[in-house]
């Protein structure tokens, strides 16, 4: 698919003007030129400055939960493991079992929350994340059918929660179109029917399975890093390798479209193409971290949010969202391993936890922002 042609640079006025975040807050831009001018990259010091902090905080949280356990590894060590230099027993635990459940939350937070910041973009509502309208539970959905029914192995099982995550975007689109009012609640509203038809549905197929088939599919759809080993990190890492560089790319042309859609177009971004793009990586990004993990709730709202009172910018905040999504499910599945001693509890009953709160600390402040 191609992307949209999007200028190299906004106009002079747009250049020389500072750009509002939120009332009482202006956000200064810095334009930096490569290629004699071909190419032109515009940053702002203080977004730069949140990912730093925040890539900062994943690496504590990965070197915290490297280093503590049941079996304390120094961290010493775990650099002598992670060279390749030390023993069977630490890199057996270091290598095989921790890294990767931290590879893994990080890559999946990251997904998480540039899907979430699409979604909220596309929908202009803090309420538009995959979990929310519905996509999750699509996922979740295909991959129940899957075991139950056609009893398919993990493989199998993967493909078919991409297909139904990818499936109920289809069907949330087509029935929002169909109906009047602002796009964003209708998107909002659809997308919670349909994720309650398909819960109803998943519900039901589980009180048709077998007993063994009914456990591995209850442990699935709470999403959980229990059982995660490289084979599931390095199809998520590909996927995310190429889903990345086009969700980045047409969050850009979001951008332009908040500023409406006639100086959009003027500008050379067609609208349709570009939200149709960003859903499609979006969509994606939301599915294959379904597929490996499992429906991990509230990451994907929270995390759009919380880099956004950080970084103070408008428009779709991709980069800082993916960074604070695997500080969330980083600092959540370090916790979940550790809140009940000797008990590891799947991390998505953790952040269903902390992010039901968030919601309602959400619901709360925009009952407050109404009222005055």
């Amino acid at each position: 698919m191609t992307l949209p042609t999007l200028p190299a640079a906004p106009p002079a006025a747009a250049r020389t003007a500072p750009r509002t975040g939120r009332p009482g807050s202006v956000v200064q831009g810095r334009v930096l030129r490569l290629y004699g001018g071909r190419v032109s990259l515009r940053w702002r010091p203080r977004t730069v400055t949140v990912c730093l902090l925040l890539a900062a905080a994943c690496l504590v949280v990965g070197a915290l939960g490297l280093t503590t356990g049941a079996f304390r590894v120094p961290l010493a060590r775990v650099v002598a493991c992670l060279l390749g230099q030390g023993t069977g027993a630490e890199s057996f635990i270091v290598v095989s079992l921790r890294l990767p459940r931290l590879v893994c939350a990080l890559l999946a937070g990251a997904a998480l929350g540039m899907s979430g910041a699409v979604f909220q973009s596309l929908s202009r509502n803090p309420l538009g994340s995959p979990d929310i309208v519905g996509f999750t539970s699509g996922a979740a959905a295909g991959a129940v059918v899957e075991i139950v029914l056609l009893h398919g192995g993990p493989y199998a099982t993967a493909v078919a929660a991409i297909a139904g995550g990818l499936a109920t975007a289809l069907l949330v689109a087509l029935f929002s179109l169909k109906r009047g009012g602002a796009a964003g609640y209708r998107v909002i509203l659809v997308g919670i029917g349909v994720s309650s038809m398909l819960t109803s549905l998943t519900a039901y197929l589980l009180t048709r399975a077998s007993l063994y088939e009914a456990q591995d599919a209850q442990i699935w759809l709470i999403g959980s890093l229990n059982s995660v080993n490289w084979a599931v990190v390095t199809p998520l890492a590909v996927a995310l390798a190429v889903l990345t560089p086009v969700t980045v790319l047409s969050a850009r042309a979001l951008n332009w479209l908040e500023l409406g859609e006639d100086t959009a177009r003027a500008l050379g971004v067609s609208s349709g193409r570009a939200r149709l793009v960003a859903a499609l990586a979006a969509t994606a990004l939301a599915a294959v971290t379904t597929a490996a993990v499992g429906p991990i709730a509230f990451v994907a709202l929270a995390a759009p949010q919380l880099c956004r009172r950080l970084v103070r910018a408008p428009g779709a905040l991709v980069v800082p969202a993916g960074f604070m999504g695997a500080l969330l499910l980083a600092v959540s599945d370090f916790a979940a391993q550790r809140v009940l001693p000797g008990t590891e509890l799947p991390v998505g009953a953790m952040t269903g936890v902390l992010g039901g709160l968030y919601l309602c600390r959400l619901l709360v402040a925009r009952r407050r922002a109404d009222s005055t």
